[in-house]
């Protein structure tokens, strides 16, 4: 985990933290961030891909900032085990510029056939980004997001995703819409 002296007290979610029902943070707030994409990912640390950011200067994300309660990282570093800590900045919907911290995968190969996607992982995402920012963020998410060559397992009638939610009707067709969009191959 990188620590840095001084650091700021809220943190960036760009993936699953957008949808609040997977966490507790109080007053979290819609944000954008410039300088970063979203990318399916895997590690030696999971045998799942999932979702990281990593620096792509003309492109920008959507998410939501909250402030760490007292400082305290831990719970929320333990969440994001794999991931690393930096240093950015957002802008908040006033255009106000705000550090944060926000979680990235130090080093990733990429998605492969051995490391497929939940499809109830993408749920929980595109569930916060249409509760957040509507149909124009859900959108956006699948097409600031790489690594959608990945297979992805339909795992919907039982989802292995820990922090699964219901999706309506609704949420289940952008979600499938914005997958047909990107070419994905859903599995099982």
């Amino acid at each position: 985990m990188t620590q840095q002296l001084f650091a700021p007290q809220h943190f960036f979610g760009y993936g699953s933290l957008v949808n609040r029902a997977t966490h507790s943070y109080p007053n979290a707030a819609r944000a954008s961030l410039t300088g970063w994409r979203r990318t399916w990912v895997h590690t030696a640390v999971r045998p799942l891909a999932f979702l990281s950011v990593e620096p792509a200067p003309d492109t920008t994300i959507q998410g939501l900032i909250a402030h760490v309660p007292n400082g305290d990282w831990a719970a929320l570093d333990t969440r994001e085990s794999g991931y690393n800590r930096h240093l950015a900045e957002v802008l908040l919907q006033d255009n106000t510029p705000h550090p944060i911290q926000v979680y990235a995968v130090p080093q990733s190969a990429g998605p492969v056939e051995a490391h497929p996607i939940l499809l109830s992982y993408i749920d929980v995402v595109v569930q916060g980004f249409l509760q957040e920012f509507g149909h124009k963020g859900a959108e956006d998410f699948f097409a600031t997001t790489t690594g959608w060559n990945a297979p992805i397992i339909n795992d919907r009638a039982a989802p292995q995703y820990p922090r699964a939610q219901r999706l309506t009707a609704g949420e289940t067709a952008v979600v499938d819409a914005g997958l047909a969009q990107c070419d994905a191959t859903v599995i099982g």
